[in-house]
């Protein structure tokens, strides 16, 4: 029993080696528009999603590109040895969840008042590598 756990561990510390996260929180867009962004790029590879992203005519894409660059950073930061070329990533999983809402009064006629939400959200982007060469 113990050697098999041991194996399992082994090969969980292995795949997630393979991988890279980055997050962005508190961004200052509503999720529905993140959202566009980010079910551009789901699944695709990362050279296909950067150019994807720096041709977006969206506000949101600069951010998301900005993130896609961390994750990558991240990756290197991660496998030293390895080159980004030759492991094949892609974006694995992109998740926008809705962040804190800022809740504003504005004025309206005969003395009422209508509410005004400012939206954030939370970014999370998971790289995976195609290529599992073990160094």
């Amino acid at each position: 029993m113990g050697v098999r756990k041991r194996q399992m561990a082994e090969r969980i510390k292995a795949e997630k080696k393979q991988m890279a996260f980055a997050k962005l929180n508190n961004c200052p867009t509503s999720p529905r528009k993140m959202r566009l962004v980010a079910d551009l790029i789901r699944g695709k590879q990362i050279e296909t999603a950067l150019a994807t992203l720096k041709f977006s005519q969206k506000e949101a894409s600069r951010k998301v590109e900005k993130l896609l660059l961390s994750a990558i950073a991240n990756w290197q930061a991660k496998n030293e040895d390895a080159n980004v070329e030759d492991a094949d990533l892609f974006v694995k999983e992109i998740t926008v969840d809705s962040g804190a809402m800022l809740k504003r009064l504005r004025p309206a006629p005969q003395g009422r008042a209508h509410r005004i939400r400012k939206r954030s959200n939370h970014v999370t982007l998971v790289l995976g590598s195609n290529n599992n060469t073990e160094s």
